[in-house]
């Protein structure tokens, strides 16, 4: 009978996969020694998010939610490890092939990692390293699943005859490990079950060695976790984790009094007045969080400025401390969303350290930069106006987590996030809008970024079943800066109630509201919600979606009562 079989399927798809593995392993190794933002696979995600239309951006965050990051990562090295498969069947056939497949995708590399902002040409080590041990890998692999064989005195024939000399051939070689440089081209005939099967090569002949493909694949694995390990160790996750619980916050010069009773009508269910850090929404365009350690961060600040200030973290840790309550919330929060929280912040007046600046009359933005090259545009007349503009390094009494922005972000009250909350802050250019465009507002954002009056129903949930009888139905409302002064609810389109409103230290916070008095009756039942601030504005009930500046609408929601 006539052959065909070549490297068994699994096998090829085994050879792509683990040299693969190896390359991203050695590539993360060389990013913790470089720079960690060189990593060619976040380097090509950050690249997928910047090339990402605003729609599909603002689907992955519905979807997915926090985690749409982890998603994109995964869905990256999914694809990765499709084409890496198909690579070692490539190179199984013919290893020019498998090393220009490498090779094409090193380029695809190196260019996402030059177009980030503050690359320079160290950048392209880790890309071009992992590229390298990966084609040694994928060569040696090969090698060890292809071993040459002694061709038999009498000439090797395809169809008749063919027996004896595969037969002879795989005797030889039953559990060698050589390797193999070698391209196997049409397999010879064999029927005996018991040897590998021989594959004609030019005048050489090739024996599939299923143990020394194994030995090498466990090697590369092997060779892959270590570097792994040590890419995320040389990373700086473990000294800037170290350096974080090492500070001791200093004391704010006027340290704001405790929450003072009724701020909280502690519900089970209703959203508590201050978000605990680890509930905390993230939102950012981050695929790996910064490790940005103190004792390396500086703030630069400069461009329309009488004196460019540099301030490092020990200076920034010198100056008067100011503690604020303030909500957060971010434009890509539906009606009735969760991204918004509220927090005690420690820091020092944004505000302060522009006018040891000297900011120019002319200035309306401060173009702030992240450590990972992101920014965001920030009127100055809103930082200036007296509010509590922060330089935070404190969050809820704890150093600033890490995930967070810490060593030092940005928290500007009634501002939605991406024209202000700027984490991991390393720069601030002071400039105009009609000169400079921060990360969102050539996607189709607005440049200036004013959170909207807006309240949520937390309780009952939707979709809720409830019992009849008295029903407690609760939520939060915010305006920030403006602060709330009343909340509605409406049942069934009838009239709007008034409800009961929690106290507010600041109109920089959310505030809780209840209704308590609702006699639920059996049925299906919609509940709505608004908020009126202090300047008399009523949200409105017209729908519109988050872009280009933060969704409007009144939250509804629909419940069954038994």
């Amino acid at each position: 009978m006539q052959s065909n079989r070549r490297v068994p399927s699994w096998a090829s798809a085994l050879i792509g996969l683990v040299s693969g593995a190896v390359a991203v392993g050695i590539s993360l190794l060389v990013a913790g020694l470089v720079k960690p933002s060189a990593f060619p696979v976040v380097a090509v995600g950050n690249s997928v998010v910047d090339l990402t239309p605003a729609p599909l951006k603002e689907w992955a965050i519905r979807t997915f939610g926090e985690s749409d990051k982890t998603v994109l990562l995964a869905g990256i090295l999914l694809i990765l490890a499709a084409i890496a498969a198909a690579l070692g069947r490539a190179a199984v056939r013919d290893l020019r092939y498998g090393l220009a497949g490498l090779a094409a995708f090193g380029l695809i590399g190196v260019v996402a990692v030059l177009t980030r902002p503050g690359s320079g040409l160290m950048d392209v080590l880790p890309t071009l390293a992992g590229v390298g041990a990966a084609a040694y890998a994928l060569r040696r692999l090969v090698r060890q699943a292809l071993v040459p064989v002694e061709a038999p005195a009498e000439p090797y024939r395809s169809v008749s005859g063919g027996a004896d000399a595969v037969g002879a051939a795989g005797a030889a070689h039953d559990t060698g490990s050589a390797l193999s440089t070698g391209q196997p081209q049409e397999p010879g005939e064999h029927h005996a079950s018991s040897t590998p099967p021989v594959m004609r090569a030019g005048n050489d002949l090739y024996a599939f060695d299923r143990r020394g493909l194994l030995t090498g694949a466990l090697g590369g694995v092997a060779l892959a976790g270590v570097a792994g390990v040590a890419g995320r160790a040389l990373s700086g996750r473990a000294e800037v984790s170290a350096a974080r619980g090492g500070i001791t916050l200093p004391r704010p010069v006027k340290p704001l009094a405790p929450l003072p009773a009724g701020v909280d009508f502690r519900i089970k269910g209703l959203s508590p007045f201050v978000t605990p850090n680890n509930d905390f929404y993230r939102v950012d365009t981050a695929l790996v969080v910064p490790q940005v350690d103190p004792r390396d961060w500086t703030l630069t600040i400069h461009g329309m400025v009488d004196r460019p200030v540099e301030l490092t973290f020990a200076d920034l840790m010198k100056r008067a401390v100011v503690e604020a309550d303030v909500t957060l919330c971010c434009v890509s929060n539906e009606v009735g969303g969760p991204y918004i929280g509220n927090a005690r912040w420690l820091g020092v007046s944004l505000a302060g350290v522009l006018r040891d600046a000297g900011v120019q009359k002319d200035a309306d933005m401060l173009l702030s930069t992240s450590a990972d090259g992101w920014t965001a545009g920030t009127p100055v007349d809103v930082v200036m106006d007296g509010r509590d503009s922060l330089l935070a390094f404190g969050m809820n009494g704890q150093p600033l987590p890490v995930e967070h922005g810490f060593p030092v972000r940005q928290v500007v009250p009634g501002l939605y996030g991406y024209v202000s909350a700027t984490k991991w802050v390393t720069d601030i250019k002071v400039t105009r809008f009609d000169r400079d465009e921060a990360y969102w507002t050539p996607r189709g954002w607005s440049a200036k970024g004013p959170i909207k009056t807006e309240s949520r129903i937390d309780l009952p949930r939707d979709g809720a079943t409830v019992p009849a009888g008295k029903t407690v139905v609760a939520g939060v409302a915010w305006a920030q800066h403006k602060g709330i002064d009343a909340v509605e609810v409406r049942i069934d389109q009838g009239p709007w109630r008034q409800t009961r409103l929690a106290k507010a230290p600041t109109a920089d916070t959310w505030r809780q509201w209840v209704l308590d008095d609702w006699d639920a009756t059996p049925g299906s039942h919609t509940i709505e919600v608004r908020a009126t601030d202090a300047t008399g504005y009523t949200q409105t009930g017209d729908r519109a979606p988050i872009t280009p500046n933060g969704a409007t609408g009144w939250h509804t929601i629909t419940v069954e009562v038994a």
